[in-house]
């Protein structure tokens, strides 16, 4: 075992784990299927609702939209929220990028045979790294950036990773084919700190699961430690922004000041300022420069 780092200990099998996710992937074809939605285009792009293939085998889920005209085109990659719905991209992002958002299994659309509990999901099996669910979500996640690497109309040399800690382990397990990434939120970061800081669910969970059987602590530090960003972040070399909460608080700059340090390219920090049009504009400006596109923000006057 490595030295122990912000309340968990990275495994000395970190990277068999994650290589044997690899393995277990590339076992099953994407075989993805796309139907056109009409019901979600617009004047300047085409939808689609995607099944694809993920280990298990399990089909999974996805919304995927291609600008109108002439390509290839910048994309993204929209990892999923924890919570039951994931929805398709916003339009602004929908007129500038292939946009993929996955759905992975137990979320609505993905959820035959398994339908995730929300309270509850964060903990299915989490007393052994092999059994967790998670385990298979970022699989589920990682085949979403395969599916989107394959297509024709994608741009390959600008592909985007938006999400949380989930898109942080895309990321690190496809560096070479990503050009930058967007956290928007942490989950995993630091969670059995935050755990002693926070009663808000899905945290809360881990919490619940140990008042349940005091004995499994040891069990789910261990297993959540593979989840933890900061252990993948040395593998990215994108350029990389990271939404920060509150000063002093848990996901405020100084909480995630060593998850920064330890990516391998230039990452930088943006700190939220609650104004939501504010700060989707502050971000959009900077994912928008990365990726040489127009920037699509919504607070006119100040734009200006």
């Amino acid at each position: 075992m490595s030295a122990a780092v912000a309340g968990t200990v990275k495994p000395a099998d970190f990277d068999a784990y994650w290589n044997a996710i690899d393995d277990e992937l590339a076992r099953f074809p994407i075989a993805a299927e796309a139907r056109h939605t009409p019901l979600h285009d617009t004047e300047f792009s085409t939808s689609y609702d995607v099944e694809l293939t993920g280990i298990g085998p399990y089909r999974l889920f996805g919304f995927l939209s291609i600008p109108k005209g002439t390509g290839p085109f910048p994309a993204l990659l929209i990892t999923p929220r924890y919570g039951s719905v994931n929805t398709p991209a916003h339009w602004d992002d929908r007129q500038r990028y292939v946009c993929f958002t996955l759905v992975h299994r137990g979320q609505r659309l993905a959820d035959k045979p398994f339908a995730a509990a929300y309270p509850g999901l964060l903990t299915v099996g989490i007393d052994d790294p092999e059994s967790y669910i998670y385990r298979s979500i970022a699989a589920d996640c990682i085949r979403g950036l395969e599916y989107l690497l394959s297509l024709d109309g994608v741009d390959p040399s600008r592909v985007v990773v938006v999400g949380d800690d989930l898109g942080i382990i895309v990321a690190s397990r496809r560096p070479g084919t990503i050009s930058a990434l967007h956290v928007t939120g942490l989950m995993f970061h630091r969670i059995m700190d935050v755990r002693n800081r926070t009663d808000m669910y899905p945290i809360e969970e881990i919490n619940d699961s140990i008042r349940f059987s005091a004995d499994l602590d040891t069990a789910i530090a261990n297993t959540v430690s593979y989840f933890d960003p900061q252990y993948h972040a040395g593998k990215i070399s994108a350029p990389v922004l990271v939404a920060a909460g509150d000063n002093n608080a848990v996901n405020g700059p100084e909480w995630l000041t060593g998850l920064v340090n330890s990516f391998a390219g230039n990452a930088e920090l943006y700190q939220l300022t609650h104004e939501g049009q504010r700060d989707r504009d502050a971000m959009d400006a900077w994912l928008s420069e990365t990726m040489a596109v127009e920037p699509r923000p919504r607070i006119w006057e100040i734009s200006r």
